[in-house]
């Protein structure tokens, strides 16, 4: 059966970017399930070297935002896990950029930062997969706007569908 897709006031607009990603008639959990395979073929064969580039100075290398990626999903999974129990307790925002800095990305290894990947994702599809219905059409609030269970499960193939799309336009030239 199809998920719906979350109508429009059930997410921060800014969201829009994301879920446009998830083409219409598209299932989100079968996006999330593709997706870890289309992400290995597009960066697990670089060198940790490689996986060191920026496009530009003061942006993010390809390892800081593979684990951007994974801080996010994780983050976003939690959101989704307090609104769909019927948590209403304001949820707060986070600093992508401080997060970034912070990580230690680049220090870790391709293998490490997939391994870490892979256990997320799984847990994000395991936990996406126990919503019934009616949790997914909860509604909760995310960084001072509102925000559904619904709309968080077309955010994170979105967002994942978006950074790579950064990946092969503005990384991945430059490597060749």
């Amino acid at each position: 059966m199809l998920t719906a897709r979350p109508a429009s006031g059930t997410y921060v607009p800014y969201f829009l970017n994301y879920i446009s990603r998830v083409p219409e008639g598209a299932e989100p959990l079968d996006l999330l399930r593709q997706q870890p395979a289309e992400l290995r073929a597009l960066i697990g064969n670089l060198s940790e070297e490689q996986a060191l580039t920026s496009y530009a100075p003061g942006k993010w290398t390809i390892k800081q935002m593979l684990l951007h990626m994974i801080d996010t999903e994780r983050i976003f999974a939690y959101r989704a896990l307090r609104i769909a129990r019927g948590d209403q307790q304001p949820l707060p925002g986070f600093d992508e950029n401080a997060y970034a800095e912070e990580s230690g990305a680049d220090g870790r290894t391709l293998a490490d930062l997939f391994e870490e990947y892979d256990a997320v994702r799984q847990a994000s599809l395991t936990l996406f997969r126990s919503f019934s219905p009616d949790m997914l059409d909860r509604s909760g609030t995310a960084s001072n706007n509102p925000l559904t269970v619904r709309a968080l499960l077309f955010v994170l193939p979105g967002h994942e569908a978006h950074h790579m799309h950064i990946l092969r336009e503005r990384y991945l030239p430059l490597l060749g």
